[in-house]
Formats: structure tokens, C-alpha cells, sequence
């Protein structure tokens, strides 16, 4: 089961990656999918893990897209036209969204793998809910 999940969250941030670049070629797509691949096999203990890290890569990955764009279309001119303008707008708002939701999300996955549920110790004392019914006034 870690197996296979651990090869989604490599197809997440290949295709994350690969949205980015575009036009790369595929050997350079295929090493960052063996990076991240033993990158998340070597660091990710369980499941929750594996998708944290992904989401985290995920989350990087989409607030890098509206520079890489940016620097994609930089031209040799001063001024960029009004279309290429649009563009970059939209991937910096579509960039930003979604990198706060994927870095969010991750948070949560990584505040959920690490959580330790322990017991309480015998130094501190044990706490009993207060019985409303003890506590009311009869008039």
C-alpha cells in the first residue's frame, strides 16, 4: 500500500513539474520524478507522509509557476503586451490560490502525521467534567 501510493505522489509532483516546464525533455521530466521518488521512499515513514510531502512539492510547485512564466515571456523589449499582461495576471493569481491551498493542506497532513496522542502523565491531574445538574439553583 505505500508502494502504490508512494508512486501517486510521484505522478502529483511529476505532472505538477512537468505543468510547469512544459516543453522539457523527457529525461530531464524522468530525473526529477527519481528524485522525488527516493526523496519520498527515503524521508516518508507512512501514507499521511508521502502525501504531505507531495502536496508540500505540489503547493511549491504552483507558486514557481506564475516566475516561471514571467520569465518565459520576458522579451527583449521594455514592455510586455497587453495579452501577454493578461497572462501573467492570471497565473499569478491561479498560482498563488492554489499554492496557498496545497501548502495549507500539506500542513494539515504533516500536523496530523506528527501528532503524538499521549496519555497524561501521573503529575498532572486527571480532569472530570462538571455535572450540571449538581450546579443548579432550585428557586
Amino acid at each position: 500500500m505505500r508502494l502504490l501510493n508512494c508512486l501517486l505522489g510521484i505522478l502529483v509532483a511529476v505532472v505538477g513539474f512537468w505543468l510547469i516546464w512544459g516543453t522539457l525533455a523527457p529525461i530531464v521530466v524522468l530525473g526529477w520524478a527519481l528524485v522525488v521518488g527516493i526523496f519520498l521512499w527515503l524521508k516518508a515513514e507512512s501514507i499521511t507522509e508521502i502525501w504531505a510531502w507531495a502536496t508540500l512539492l505540489l503547493g511549491l510547485e504552483s507558486f514557481a509557476w506564475p516566475v516561471v512564466l514571467m520569465i518565459q515571456l520576458k522579451g527583449p523589449s521594455e514592455s510586455l503586451p497587453e495579452a501577454e499582461m493578461g497572462t501573467i495576471l492570471s497565473a499569478v493569481v491561479l498560482g498563488l490560490f492554489s499554492s496557498v491551498f496545497w501548502i495549507s493542506f500539506s500542513y494539515g497532513l504533516f500536523k496530523r502525521a506528527w501528532r503524538t496522542d499521549q496519555p497524561l502523565s501521573d503529575d498532572e491531574p486527571t480532569r472530570t467534567p462538571i455535572s450540571h445538574s449538581r450546579n443548579r439553583k432550585v428557586v
